[in-house]
């Protein structure tokens, strides 16, 4: 249960610090980052299931590389969804979901 919860407020604060760093996304504080990595994780669990399986021809004539679009409309979801998580484009939603999925992975190896 602890490591969920430093997995949780690292996560949010790193997304925070992306926010920063990276032109055309703008978040409004670590409490959004929070809510944010909430609002992720459950069109993670939802939405993108149902994208693979609708997408899985494309996927495959793409040898894979469509899966990064699905990632970019998952964030502009969150977007469309939060009124503090605002991503300009496609290449800032893409650079974004990049960055997301290094940040995740470097989190999962220093907690586990």
């Amino acid at each position: 249960m602890l490591s969920f919860i430093l997995k949780f407020i690292l996560s949010a604060v790193l997304v925070y610090g992306l926010s920063l760093i990276l032109p055309g996304v703008t978040l409004s504080g670590v409490g959004g980052a929070a809510i944010l990595i909430v609002v992720l994780a459950i069109l993670n669990a939802i939405v993108k299931p149902i994208l693979q399986i609708l997408g899985l021809p494309i996927t495959i004539l793409t040898l894979g590389l469509f899966l990064l679009v699905i990632n970019v409309i998952i964030v502009k979801l969150a977007d469309y969804l939060m009124s503090s998580f605002d991503v300009h484009g496609f290449l800032n939603a893409l650079l974004f979901s990049l960055a997301l999925s290094v940040v995740n992975a470097v989190v999962d190896m220093i907690i586990d």
